[in-house]
C-alpha cells in the first residue's frame, strides 16, 4: 500500500514538471522565434522486499527537450529582419557568452553594428560581431547568409547548429545556451536564410490548453487516489490495532 502512495507521488511530481513547461510555453505563445519545451518521461523500476521478481514502476521527473518544429514565417519587408528555414540558429554575444536564438529582428547601431532587439551584437560564422556601413546602402542577404552592401560582400550572417539533447538553458525568452558547442553551418541546402521575414513562436496554443486541462484532471485524480489510500491505511491500522 505504501508503494502505491510512492508511485502516485512520483506521478504528481512528473505532472507538476509538465505543468511548468506548459505554463512557459503559453507565456511565450507570441514570442518571436520561441521554440516550445516538451518533457520526456522514463519508467524507473524498483524491487520490493525480498522478492527479486517483484518490481514497482515509478515515473522519472522527466527531461526537457526543445521542439524542432518551425514556427510560421511572417513577411515584414524590413531588410534587417531575418528568419531561418531549417533546424539552425542565429548567434548573439551576451553577458553570459554566446546565445542561440531564432529571433531575427535585428537593427543597426549608429556605428553600423548589427544587434538584436536587446542590443546584443549579432555574430558572423566565425563568432565575431557583424559590422556594416551605416552610411552605405541597404544590405542584401542571400540564402547562405552572405551580406552584400554597395555591391560587395561585407560580412556573413552566422547560422549555427547545436545538439540541444545534451542539455540547454533558456535565456531571455527565445534564446538558449547549450552544453555542446554550436557549429557554424556550411553549405547545407536544408538550411537557408530569408530576408524580410520573422518566425513566430512554434507553440500551438490550443494544443497546450488541451494538455493543461488533461494534466490538471490527472493531478486531481491522483490526489483523490492518494487520499483514498491514506484513509484505507488508517482504517486498517485501527482494525489491526484493535482500535475503535
Amino acid at each position: 500500500m505504501q508503494s502505491g502512495i510512492y508511485v502516485s507521488l512520483s506521478s504528481q511530481m512528473a505532472l507538476e514538471r509538465r505543468l511548468t513547461t506548459i505554463a512557459d510555453n503559453m507565456a511565450n505563445v507570441n514570442t518571436v522565434g520561441f521554440r516550445s519545451t516538451d518533457v520526456k518521461f522514463d519508467e524507473m523500476l524498483s524491487r520490493t522486499g525480498n522478492d527479486l521478481n517483484a518490481k514497482i514502476a515509478f515515473v522519472s521527473q522527466g527531461n526537457d527537450y526543445l521542439s524542432t518544429k518551425n514556427g510560421e514565417l511572417i513577411s515584414t519587408g524590413n531588410v534587417l529582419d531575418f528568419a531561418i528555414k531549417g533546424d539552425a540558429w542565429f548567434a548573439i554575444d551576451t553577458p553570459v557568452g554566446q546565445v542561440l536564438t531564432r529571433d531575427g529582428r535585428f537593427t543597426m547601431t549608429d556605428t553600423g553594428e548589427l544587434v538584436s532587439t536587446r542590443g546584443y551584437p549579432v555574430l558572423d560564422a566565425g563568432g565575431a560581431p557583424i559590422q556594416l556601413n551605416r552610411a552605405g546602402g541597404p544590405p542584401e542577404v542571400g540564402a547562405g547568409g552572405q551580406i552584400i552592401q554597395d555591391g560587395r560582400q561585407v560580412a556573413t550572417l552566422g547560422v549555427f547548429t547545436a545538439d540541444v539533447r545534451n542539455g540547454f538553458l533558456r535565456y531571455e525568452n527565445s534564446g538558449v545556451t547549450t552544453v555542446d558547442n554550436p557549429q557554424p553551418v556550411v553549405d547545407n541546402p536544408e538550411i537557408s536564410i530569408l530576408q524580410g521575414y520573422v518566425e513566430n513562436s512554434n507553440v500551438n496554443g490550443i494544443g497546450e490548453m488541451t494538455q493543461l486541462i488533461q494534466v490538471n484532471r490527472a493531478f486531481e485524480a491522483i490526489s483523490a487516489l492518494i487520499s483514498s489510500s491514506e484513509n484505507t491505511m488508517s482504517e486498517a491500522i485501527k482494525v489491526l490495532g484493535g482500535g475503535n
